[in-house]
């Protein structure tokens, strides 16, 4: 998780909540999470590796 929070540090410049509230930190937050998904999607579809599985399931 905390490579997560670097990337937003570093990759999206961000800094500091721009709300004081609890609710909005949190709506803030999760529009931070849900473009760093979208990012990382975006980024999946580029490279054409979406759907490519990393190693093969050995449970039976």
């Amino acid at each position: 998780m905390e490579g997560v929070f670097g990337v937003l540090k570093k990759d999206y410049g961000f800094r500091r909540f721009l709300t004081r509230e609890k609710q909005s930190v949190k709506v803030e937050f999760m529009l931070l999470c849900f473009g760093y998904k979208l990012n990382k999607l975006h980024k999946s579809i580029q490279t054409q590796s979406l759907g490519v599985t990393l190693y093969k399931n050995s449970i039976s």
